[in-house]
């Protein structure tokens, strides 16, 4: 990953491109430029992670058909969206299509370089989020079914009788498997396995 966060701005007008390079230059951000959402589409494998910045309408692939193509790809770019006087509800469509931010022309050059920066530290978030997911995911596919079946009762408030109770075993042999979940989940204490579990998508069973 680069050393500064990337910011790709795709805007078919070169005055524009050329004002919003200079500026988030100043800001210390690296800048990609793109005179169409194709020509940024084209070198998507290549292009570094960060946000996008993009005109909502441009000829030819519009800013609303680039966040169709970026969801579609499963690309993970914050995009803010530029629209003219008139335009809101073009930008409001585009951030139902997953744009985080939209800024009316004529834009304040620090709403520009906040938003920016909201956007790239948002990504970094879901990211960290994402990460953090799929990590908690590997640990719940390590768990025996009777570890599950204990870690729902946790998720849905149970006492260790109740879940014993539910299960048909002791509730000593309860606390065992409440041990061996804290360590599995690499888990500091209860309300920490449950908001794990909670993240994971781990729902009350319906026993």
């Amino acid at each position: 990953m680069p050393d500064k966060p990337v910011v790709h701005v795709i805007d078919d007008d070169e005055a524009l491109r050329e004002s919003l390079s200079f500026l988030l230059g100043t800001a210390h951000f690296e800048v990609r430029v793109y005179d169409s959402a194709v020509r940024f589409l084209e070198g998507l494998g290549q292009a570094e992670p960060g946000c996008i910045i993009t005109d909502v309408r441009m000829p030819g692939m519009s800013g609303l058909d680039l966040l169709r193509q970026l969801a579609a790809l499963g690309a993970t770019f914050a995009v803010i969206v530029i629209t003219g006087h008139g335009d809101v509800p073009l930008a409001v469509e585009a951030m139902k299509l997953g744009a985080i931010d939209f800024l009316e022309k004529p834009f304040d050059d620090n709403a520009l370089i906040a938003a920016v920066r909201s956007a790239l530290n948002r990504r970094e978030r879901d990211l960290e989020h994402d990460s953090e997911k799929r990590e908690i995911h590997g640990r719940i596919a390590a768990l025996s079914n009777r570890e599950r079946q204990v870690l729902e009762g946790l998720v849905a408030g149970q006492a260790n009788k109740t879940i014993a109770f539910a299960l048909g075993i002791s509730p000593r042999t309860v606390e065992i498997y409440r041990a061996n979940l804290m360590t599995k989940m690499h888990a500091s204490s209860l309300s920490d396995l449950v908001r794990m579990a909670l993240l994971a998508g781990i729902v009350a069973s319906s026993r």
